[in-house]
Order: C-alpha cells, then structure tokens, then sequence
C-alpha cells in the first residue's frame, strides 16, 4: 500500500474558514518585521470580530483594530519602528474600541512559555515595582516556597487558540525556515497555540537538506504545524529579510489612512482590496515587493 504524501498546503481563505469568532490568536514578527501580513489582510475581508491577539506588534495589530476585528489586544508593544506609534491601534484604544493587556516584552515571553509547557504560570521579577499591577488586576504574586522566601510575579499563560507566523521558506509538510537574522518567538507562538498556520514566501515539495547551517534554521517542528500557505511577499509592507525590507512609503499612506473613518474605510477598499492578488498589484507587484532594500540598524 503507497501512502499518499503529506500535504498541508492550503489558501488564506482556507485558513480563515477555519478561525472563529472570540478566538485568541498569537501573530508573529516583531514591529514592521516579518508579519503574516498575508493572512491578517484576509482576516481583515472576513466576518471575524472579537478577537483576542497576542503579539509583539505592528500594522498587523493596526489593520486588524482599523477593520473593526479586535476586541482585545495583548501586547509587548505596538510600533512600526521608524513610525514609533501605531495610529490606528492608538485611534482605537482612545476610542475605547478595544481593550489592552500591556505586558513588559519578557512577560509575554514568558506567558506563551508558560502556555507551551502547559503550565498555569511561570514566576519572574519582570513587572514588580511597575505600574503594571494597577492596571492589570488580572496578574497576581506568589512567594517562592523556598527559604528565600521571595515575591515574585506569577505570569499567567497565553493559551492561543491560533497561531499566524510568516516565514521565509516551508514545505508541504510543514518544515519551515527562517533565514532572516533574528527568529524572534515565533517558535513560543508555535508551541503555545492549539493550531498553528504558516505563510512562506516559498513552499516546496521537502526543506530536507544535508545544510547544517540551513537545518538549523527550521525554528520548530512541522508537527505543529497545521496549514502551509504559499504567500511571496506575503509579509509586505513589513519587512522579509533578507528577501526584501519594509515599505516605508506605503506604511505612511497606511499610516495617514488612521486620520478619520473615511481615509481608514478607503485603504479597506482600495488597498487591502478582495484578494491578495489586487493587493499585491495595487502596490507595484511581487517585483517591487522584493526589491525593497532592507534596513540598516
């Protein structure tokens, strides 16, 4: 008997039908920095509303709140880095649109360890002596149970229920590679989440390769994988290294697009558009896309 190769391939759309209202869903990336920019726009055309996301974030965190998808943000940051503040995640928040979980950044880490290891919570200094307990009663202290006795922060888990990441290269099977400088807590977000969706600016038949160097870019296991979407330039207008960086004239227009409901509604239509083929094509095309230089910092 011949077994039928393993294929996780599947389309945006697919993974959308798959998502549901009041889920709580991990993006990747980090800022302007590989975002599955691809699969957050089409969440965006879709009926979804409600959503938690958990994220390090940037335009994916801003478009979500601009289309009206969000309920609840849990955050590190949300910033387009050379654009310090996101507008239209600041438009929402100050329109009581959405409610916050402003964490410190090794908080959320800390929150999808805690998640991945199935554990209710991880302890840690980070957040003592701040703010952060006023405004999150939600968070609690524990006293170590050893001699010394001290307190420390109880970070809850981030059970995901989905988690969006964009990489550089996958497979059918859902191997995946990420050849950009800095993997940031994809692989967290992998591991945290019931349900994992992956889009690659490539996906081959196999990523097996006897590159060690190349091996060990794989940040997680295809097991936890559940959809590989085949999506090149889907990480615009964040950046893809090294493939291509972000778009900075194109996240200002975004940007001015957050001015009042008829510029944001606008980008909506015009931009974001019905499908990622308009958009790509409203934006200069894949060639323009992958051109665009990469920072230097």
């Amino acid at each position: 008997m011949t077994m039928k190769p393993l294929d996780k391939t599947m389309s945006a759309r697919d993974v959308v039908a798959q998502l549901a209202d009041g889920m709580t869903i991990g993006i990747g990336g980090w800022g302007p920095r590989r975002k599955p920019m691809a699969l957050v726009r089409e969440i965006a055309r879709s009926n979804l509303k409600d959503l938690t996301v958990v994220a390090y974030g940037g335009a994916d965190v801003g478009l979500l709140c601009a289309a009206g998808k969000v309920r609840k943000v849990v955050f590190g940051f949300v910033s387009l880095d050379v654009i310090p503040l996101e507008p239209h995640f600041r438009r929402a928040r100050e329109q009581g649109r959405v409610d916050v979980l402003e964490l410190d950044e090794g908080m959320l880490q800390l929150g999808l360890r805690a998640a991945a290891a199935r554990l209710p919570f991880l302890p840690t200094r980070a957040g003592l002596g701040t703010a952060l307990l006023d405004h999150a009663p939600e968070l609690r202290t524990v006293r170590s149970p050893y001699d010394d006795g001290e307190t420390l922060l109880a970070m809850p888990a981030l059970e995901l229920d989905v988690a969006l990441l964009h990489v550089n290269a996958a497979d059918r099977m859902g191997n995946t590679r990420i050849d950009g400088p800095d993997p940031f807590f994809d692989a967290w977000m992998a591991r945290a989440a019931r349900r994992c969706y992956v889009s690659a600016e490539t996906v081959d038949a196999s990523l097996a390769t006897e590159d060690l160097d190349a091996a060990k870019r794989n940040p997680f296991e295809r097991s936890l994988v559940t959809g590989v979407v085949p999506a090149p330039g889907g990480a615009h207008p964040t950046s893809c290294g090294p493939a291509y960086g972000w778009d900075l004239p194109h996240l200002r227009a975004y940007c001015a697009s957050a001015e009042d409901d008829a510029k944001t509604a606008a980008y909506l239509r015009d931009v974001v558009g019905q499908d990622e083929r308009q958009y790509l094509e409203g934006v200069g095309g894949l060639p323009h896309v992958t051109t665009l230089p990469l920072p230097i910092l």
